[in-house]
């Protein structure tokens, strides 16, 4: 889908009112939904990018619950540059409450935590490339 088609979409649900919008073109899917006031967008075929990471055998034997990346793309662990992190390791978080941000297609995606717990170990570093189902935290 070309770049400009979706800038106007974005533009199109912001100015609408509207929350959320779909659109199906042939085998190209695109879904634009706001999250407060930053509207997100999750790519229906997202880029892969190859990282080394703990094989599942390795990632099955530490306890607690693993978070994946829901998305391809950028990893941040805080709201903007030089800002203090969403969460740090042993720190106690909400079901709700958010863990990180994926930078996606120009789009930051907010991560929100599955459960309630603590944060047991941080995966990947501060603007890391990631893919989907990429390992980023682990809470207990």
């Amino acid at each position: 889908m070309d770049l400009r088609k979706i800038k106007k979409l974005i533009e199109l649900v912001k100015e609408s009112g509207i929350s959320e919008l779909e659109v199906t073109t042939g085998d190209e899917s695109i879904r634009v939904a706001l999250q407060g006031t930053s509207p997100t967008f999750t790519p229906s075929n997202p880029a892969v990018v190859v990282n080394a990471e703990p094989s599942i055998s390795e990632r099955e034997q530490q306890p607690g619950q693993l978070v994946e990346a829901p998305m391809a793309g950028t990893f941040y662990c805080a709201p903007a540059p030089g800002a203090e992190p969403f969460v740090r390791e042993g720190q106690s978080v909400s079901s709700g409450d958010i863990l990180c941000i994926i930078e996606s297609m120009k789009m930051m995606n907010q991560i929100e935590s599955p459960g309630s717990g603590t944060i047991v170990q941080i995966l990947v570093k501060d603007g890391q490339p990631i893919e989907t189902g990429t390992p980023l935290l682990r809470i207990e």
